[in-house]
Protein backbone atom coordinates (compact mmCIF):
# COMPACT_ATOMS: atom_id res chain seq x y z
CA UNK A 1 0.00 0.00 0.00
CA UNK A 2 1.33 3.36 -1.16
CA UNK A 3 0.21 6.34 0.89
CA UNK A 4 0.42 10.14 -0.05
CA UNK A 5 -0.71 12.99 2.04
CA UNK A 6 -1.99 17.13 0.38
CA UNK A 7 -1.58 19.66 3.02
CA UNK A 8 -3.78 22.82 2.61
CA UNK A 9 -3.94 25.63 5.17
CA UNK A 10 -7.35 27.70 6.47
CA UNK A 11 -7.70 30.20 9.28
CA UNK A 12 -10.82 30.49 11.61
CA UNK A 13 -12.43 31.70 14.62
CA UNK A 14 -13.91 29.62 17.42
CA UNK A 15 -15.24 29.81 21.09
CA UNK A 16 -15.06 27.01 23.53
CA UNK A 17 -17.73 27.47 25.70
CA UNK A 18 -20.61 25.58 27.39
CA UNK A 19 -23.96 27.53 27.53
CA UNK A 20 -24.46 25.67 31.17
CA UNK A 21 -21.61 26.92 32.76
CA UNK A 22 -20.58 29.99 34.56
CA UNK A 23 -17.85 32.42 33.11
CA UNK A 24 -16.24 31.34 35.41
CA UNK A 25 -16.19 27.27 35.32
CA UNK A 26 -15.60 28.28 31.33
CA UNK A 27 -12.65 30.03 31.89
CA UNK A 28 -11.42 27.34 34.53
CA UNK A 29 -11.40 24.65 31.82
CA UNK A 30 -11.18 26.37 28.61
CA UNK A 31 -8.84 29.13 29.42
CA UNK A 32 -8.33 31.50 26.79
CA UNK A 33 -10.32 29.47 24.39
CA UNK A 34 -13.30 30.65 26.14
CA UNK A 35 -12.97 34.41 25.38
CA UNK A 36 -16.52 35.88 24.99
CA UNK A 37 -15.03 37.64 21.66
CA UNK A 38 -14.21 34.61 20.16
CA UNK A 39 -9.89 33.66 19.05
CA UNK A 40 -8.74 32.36 15.90
CA UNK A 41 -6.06 29.63 14.56
CA UNK A 42 -4.10 29.55 11.52
CA UNK A 43 -4.89 25.81 10.60
CA UNK A 44 -2.80 22.85 8.99
CA UNK A 45 -4.59 20.01 7.23
CA UNK A 46 -3.25 16.94 6.82
CA UNK A 47 -4.97 14.45 3.84
CA UNK A 48 -3.69 11.48 3.67
CA UNK A 49 -4.79 8.42 1.10
CA UNK A 50 -4.13 5.25 0.67
CA UNK A 51 -3.66 3.02 -2.38
CA UNK A 52 -2.10 1.09 -5.10
CA UNK A 53 -0.62 3.35 -7.83
CA UNK A 54 -2.10 3.26 -11.44
CA UNK A 55 -0.32 1.12 -13.68
CA UNK A 56 -0.19 4.13 -16.49
CA UNK A 57 -0.32 7.08 -14.27
CA UNK A 58 1.24 6.33 -11.41
CA UNK A 59 -1.18 8.30 -9.32
CA UNK A 60 -2.97 6.92 -6.23
CA UNK A 61 -5.41 9.69 -7.29
CA UNK A 62 -4.52 13.01 -8.82
CA UNK A 63 -2.86 15.26 -6.28
CA UNK A 64 -4.40 18.43 -7.90
CA UNK A 65 -7.95 16.45 -7.90
CA UNK A 66 -7.45 15.50 -4.29
CA UNK A 67 -6.92 19.36 -3.57
CA UNK A 68 -9.68 20.02 -5.23
CA UNK A 69 -11.27 17.77 -3.32
CA UNK A 70 -10.65 18.92 0.21
CA UNK A 71 -11.19 22.70 -0.63
CA UNK A 72 -14.88 22.12 -1.93
CA UNK A 73 -16.25 20.01 0.71
CA UNK A 74 -14.25 21.28 3.86
CA UNK A 75 -11.77 24.26 3.10
CA UNK A 76 -14.13 26.57 1.19
CA UNK A 77 -16.69 26.25 4.73
CA UNK A 78 -14.06 26.48 7.21
CA UNK A 79 -11.88 29.15 5.96
CA UNK A 80 -12.34 32.76 7.26
CA UNK A 81 -15.28 31.58 9.19
CA UNK A 82 -16.55 31.15 12.84
CA UNK A 83 -16.68 27.29 13.65
CA UNK A 84 -19.57 27.84 16.59
CA UNK A 85 -21.91 29.30 13.89
CA UNK A 86 -20.93 29.38 10.36
CA UNK A 87 -20.30 25.89 9.49
CA UNK A 88 -23.14 23.83 8.94
CA UNK A 89 -21.66 20.43 8.90
CA UNK A 90 -20.16 21.08 12.39
CA UNK A 91 -23.65 20.13 14.72
CA UNK A 92 -24.65 22.85 16.61
CA UNK A 93 -23.52 22.64 20.29
CA UNK A 94 -20.32 20.68 19.48
CA UNK A 95 -17.79 22.22 20.72
CA UNK A 96 -15.33 23.02 18.06
CA UNK A 97 -12.14 21.23 19.15
CA UNK A 98 -9.06 19.87 17.17
CA UNK A 99 -10.49 16.73 18.47
CA UNK A 100 -14.12 17.12 17.52
CA UNK A 101 -12.96 18.78 13.68
CA UNK A 102 -10.90 15.86 12.83
CA UNK A 103 -13.75 13.83 13.11
CA UNK A 104 -16.12 15.95 10.85
CA UNK A 105 -13.83 16.09 8.46
CA UNK A 106 -12.91 12.96 8.19
CA UNK A 107 -17.11 12.16 7.73
CA UNK A 108 -16.78 15.03 4.69
CA UNK A 109 -14.10 13.31 3.11
CA UNK A 110 -14.57 9.75 3.08
CA UNK A 111 -18.32 10.33 1.58
CA UNK A 112 -16.72 12.98 -1.13
CA UNK A 113 -14.00 10.20 -1.58
CA UNK A 114 -16.23 7.16 -2.35
CA UNK A 115 -15.85 7.45 -6.33
CA UNK A 116 -12.12 7.74 -6.40
CA UNK A 117 -9.64 4.67 -6.54
CA UNK A 118 -8.01 5.28 -3.01
CA UNK A 119 -9.23 4.87 0.57
CA UNK A 120 -9.18 8.20 3.25
CA UNK A 121 -6.03 6.73 5.51
CA UNK A 122 -5.76 9.76 8.03
CA UNK A 123 -6.79 13.23 8.28
CA UNK A 124 -3.88 15.15 10.87
CA UNK A 125 -5.53 18.74 11.30
CA UNK A 126 -2.34 21.62 13.51
CA UNK A 127 -4.24 23.73 15.48
CA UNK A 128 -1.07 25.67 16.52
CA UNK A 129 2.84 24.38 16.28
CA UNK A 130 2.40 22.26 19.30
CA UNK A 131 -1.24 21.09 19.22
CA UNK A 132 -2.24 18.73 16.84
CA UNK A 133 -5.05 16.41 16.36
CA UNK A 134 -5.45 12.99 13.84
CA UNK A 135 -8.24 10.26 12.78
CA UNK A 136 -7.75 7.43 11.35
CA UNK A 137 -11.44 6.66 10.73
CA UNK A 138 -11.61 4.15 13.85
Amino acid sequence: MVYITRIERFNAAHKLWVEDWTEEQNAAVFGKCSNKNWHGHNYTLHVTVKGRPDPVTGFIIDVKKLSTIIKEHVVDHLDHSNLNLDVPFIPKGMQPTTENLVLVIWERLAEALKPYPCQLHAVKLWETETIYAEYYGE
